[in-house]
């Protein structure tokens, strides 16, 4: 069964895409591009960002920090060029590799909706004008998270799920909202209660949905576990431990769960990785968890497709194990030495991994490893790349890059 609308295969709506997995079904991607070559457009953007660029249609939205304010940009896809821009908010700092812009917009094809790392949350239509704004921390107290609010929203079928796992600078209880993208009302707010401690309550990822027997269920990860909810009110369903297997006190999640058919696949603070089964009642971590691994990722989120898992290491050792055992393919690949944030995508066949030094390099999927290309664009990069009808869309510091031309447009490249 396939929860996602077919309708917005060729646009990337949310931070990991169309069926929130990082894989896109887009063929005849670009392979090969630099600085010189196969760049259609790029424009200059006033600073760094963790955010992914979202692309519907002819319009592309940012969210950006510009000195202390936060922004909306809307961007046309075909050149380039500011379509309009809208204040957020102000209040912008960095912190670490966060600046208050981290969290990508997600779109339904007639309306944009973007969270800031300060709590505001805003939708828009198409043209800029303002549908509704909510103040998050005006509304249930202040964030706590040490390093900055960081997770994107969760758009489902006209309902945004809004995840605020923290800890390590607030007392209050962390909480998972579900707001109507039509009114910005509240749905519902429920807490989600663990036993984590100092700093590993707080979450920077972002939730997912996954099939069950039972229903679309909303998985969210953070405070040493993972847990099922109800979508229709909230409540808790079940629930796996483990986590957190020495009780660290600094096993923050940034990584985010990803659902492809019956499992998910949940990183923690490298170790362990786990599959889970979905699903159940109550503390189920004895009978859903199908097995781990000890050399996950602990930023970039893995990709999967219906074979094979693969994730990159921050330090870029590549991994690939079977989607359904566990078992390795093969690992310990290395990739050009640096630092990895970028989340790994894939489509036709390849895996594209960017750095933070702006080199993206390309990985054939199946069995042996291999390396297709490597295409440096030589500025700092945070952001995952984005797909959408035929061409690639990646984000430094200092520039949106757009690479390959439309496939509509009937190029070759």
């Amino acid at each position: 069964m396939n929860i996602f609308d077919s309708a917005i295969a060729d646009n990337w709506p949310q931070w990991r895409g169309p069926s929130l997995d990082g894989i896109s079904q887009e063929k005849k991607l670009p392979l090969f591009w630099n600085r010189k070559s196969n760049i259609t457009w790029e424009l200059v953007l006033p600073s760094f960002s963790g955010s992914t660029p979202i692309v519907w249609g002819e319009s592309i939205f940012l969210n950006v920090a510009d000195g202390s304010d936060l922004y909306l940009w809307c961007i046309n896809r075909n050149n380039g060029e500011l379509k309009w821009k809208k204040h957020l908010g102000s209040g912008n700092v960095e912190k670490r590799k966060h600046n208050m812009s981290s969290p990508s917009p997600v779109t339904d094809g007639k309306s944009v909706f973007i969270m800031t790392g300060t709590g505001v949350l805003k939708g828009f239509d198409f043209n800029g004008n303002p549908l509704w704004t909510r103040n998050i921390p005006k509304d249930y107290g202040q964030l706590g998270m040490n390093f900055g609010y960081g997770s994107s929203p969760l758009l489902y079928r006209e309902s945004l799920y809004i995840q605020v796992l923290h800890g390590m600078f607030t007392d209050d209880p962390s909480y998972v909202l579900r707001i109507n993208s039509k009114n910005g009302q509240t749905a519902w707010k429920k807490e989600r209660n663990t036993d984590a401690v100092h700093e590993s309550p707080d979450s920077y990822s972002t939730p997912t949905v996954v099939n069950t027997d039972r229903g679309i269920e909303l998985i969210v990860t953070g405070g040493d576990c993972v847990t099922g909810h109800n979508l229709e009110n909230g409540k808790e369903l079940w629930r796996i431990n483990g986590f957190n297997p020495n009780n660290s006190r600094n096993y923050r999640v940034v990584a985010s769960p990803v659902a492809m058919k019956d499992l998910v696949y949940v990183p923690t603070r490298v170790k362990p990785l786990m599959a889970i089964r979905p699903g159940g009642s109550g503390d189920v971590t004895e009978s859903h968890s199908v097995w781990k691994f000890q050399n996950g990722p602990d930023v970039p989120t893995p990709v999967v497709d219906d074979t094979y898992f693969y994730s990159v290491s921050d330090n870029g050792v590549m991994w690939c194990l079977d989607a359904k055992s566990g078992k390795r393919i093969w690992g310990g690949n290395r990739l050009k030495p640096g630092t990895y944030t970028s989340s790994p995508v894939l489509a036709d066949g390849k895996i594209y991994v960017s750095n933070e030094d702006g080199l993206t390099t390309v990985i054939k999927t199946g069995p042996t490893f291999k390396i297709l290309a490597e295409n440096p664009l030589n500025d700092y990069c945070l952001s995952s790349p984005a797909i959408s009808d035929g061409q690639i869309f990646i984000r430094t510091a200092e520039r949106l890059f757009c690479i390959g031309q439309r496939a509509n447009n009937n190029d070759t490249y």
